[in-house]
């Protein structure tokens, strides 16, 4: 088993999509989601226009739920593409991150950490709660 996901870190799969609790936290920052398409695709360029909507769509969906169940202040999005664009994971994801007031994210980039495993499953329960209770439906959310 991968140190860096298991099966409870798991939020949602779809054939489209496929969102899990990110392995590396910054620290202020705990549990912090990616979103990425289900089939590989680079980069934004190859994303057929279906999975990008998809994307989106769930992106909108798990930064309420990241926002209801972690009582943060706030959500960013990060999407990176190309060396320049800081990539350096060449599968399409997007990052999604609880903030909090006076966080310090940007500040702190280049200091993010391995999360524990069983801290990564806690933060998964609340939003696999959270789409359970809240009955996700790609044709309907």
């Amino acid at each position: 088993m991968s140190i860096y996901q298991t099966g409870t870190d798991i939020i949602y799969i779809d054939e489209f999509i496929f969102s899990h609790i990110a392995s590396h936290w910054w620290p202020n920052n705990p549990g912090h989601v990616l979103v990425s398409s289900r089939n590989h695709y680079e980069n934004i360029y190859d994303l057929p226009r279906k999975v990008n909507i998809r994307i989106a769509e769930f992106v909108k969906y798990i930064s309420i739920a990241i926002r209801k169940t972690y009582n943060c202040d706030g959500v960013s999005l990060w999407q990176h593409n190309e060396p320049a664009g800081d990539q350096d994971l060449w599968h399409f994801h997007v990052h999604v991150f609880p903030r909090y007031s006076g966080d310090g994210l940007y500040v702190q980039y280049g200091k993010r950490e391995l999360s524990n495993p069983k801290d990564r499953e806690k933060y998964a329960k609340l939003l696999v709660s959270y789409v359970e209770e809240n009955k996700y439906n790609s044709k309907r959310n």
